[in-house]
């Protein structure tokens, strides 16, 4: 069988540096206090943590983030599908959605899905990938002239940025901008669990920037391999004027490169092409437009992920499941 430990996967990892975060065995944990299962299985140079998530009757939704393969590896086989098949209908699971760890550009069919795509996304499909190698100079010089200026004039108005573990402030502060921002925010525990998984391995860090001894802003940064991810951002309404989140961003990025990524995902912009995107984030802030302006500014590339993919096992649960959700959209 497959079908591995938790000690078992991340020695499969050991072999995979560079896998997502979101299939990292610290990440299976924390989903594993909050109403998810994990699930790890391994075959060849293949691996997939999936997630469960209990629902009334028995049944289940599966889902499966960001899937591991190695760069030899062209196609998975039909063996271990049967396998991830059978855990997902021991399970009960009403369908497996699968979110390829490809760019859209990239194009490979590496799981062999073969299967229509998925109407929805659990994870912001659009995202601006930040190249930080070379020399810091080099980094900021690929940024546009205002976000350099933005981060040194908050070092110039006295804004320093420093490690951070007070969770429970952070949380509060994720308050203030979910209620002002309109975005849900996880329970407190969510957050210090986080913090448990990850900071001790060195996989993650909270960062607050800070004037006078005031906290104005705050981020989790997270990193596998060569690859750091902007989790979750938090700012108040005061001293905005000090530009406390760009000189944030930044340090955040020197975090990441000091511990060998090469990269940095700020994590979701506007599922729109980049044309659209320039023509409108003046005039639109709803949803993620809210915070393209901010991003866009750090010199990054715009980058979509290949589209999710749902492997249905209740077709009439299924579509009941789609039916809710494009009624929850439409509130």
């Amino acid at each position: 069988m497959p079908q591995v430990s938790l000690t078992d996967w991340n020695h499969f990892l050991q072999s995979h540096p560079h896998a997502h975060v979101l299939q990292t065995g610290e990440w299976g944990e924390l989903k594993g206090g909050f109403g998810w299962d994990a699930v790890r299985l391994v075959s060849g140079g293949a691996g997939i943590q999936i997630l469960f998530r209990k629902l009334p009757l028995g049944f289940t939704v599966a889902y499966a983030p960001k899937p591991v393969t190695s760069d030899q590896l062209s196609v998975i086989s039909t063996e271990f599908w049967k396998e991830i098949n059978s855990v997902c209908k021991k399970r009960r699971a009403i369908f497996l959605k699968i979110e390829p760890d490809f760019w859209e550009d990239q194009k490979p069919d590496t799981w062999n899905l073969k299967l229509d795509n998925s109407p929805r996304n659990i994870q912001p499909p659009r995202t601006i990938i930040v190249d930080i190698r070379g020399t810091e100079e080099e980094i900021l010089a690929r940024m546009k002239q205002k976000t350099r200026y933005n981060i040194r004039l908050a070092e110039k108005k006295g804004v320093t940025v420093r490690a951070w573990d007070d969770i429970e402030s952070f949380h509060e502060m994720m308050l203030v901008t979910g209620g002002r921002d309109g975005f849900g925010v996880h329970l407190l525990e969510y957050y210090k669990r986080a913090y448990e998984l990850l900071q001790p391995k060195g996989l993650g860090e909270i960062l607050v920037a800070e004037y006078e001894g005031k906290s104005l802003a705050a981020l989790f940064v997270a990193r596998n391999g060569n690859r750091a991810y902007y989790l979750y951002g938090a700012s108040t309404d005061e001293e905005r004027n000090r530009m406390p989140t760009y000189l944030l961003q930044w340090e955040a990025m020197k975090w990441a490169k000091a511990r060998g990524c090469e990269e940095y995902d700020l994590w979701g912009v506007p599922d729109e092409d980049e044309a659209t995107l320039e023509a409108n984030f003046e005039s639109r802030h709803d949803g993620l437009w809210g915070v393209y302006r901010f991003k866009r500014g750090f010199g990054g590339a715009l980058k979509r992920s290949q589209q999710a993919v749902d492997r249905v096992y209740n077709p009439l649960l299924y579509k009941l499941y789609l039916w809710r959700m494009a009624e929850r959209d439409g509130q």
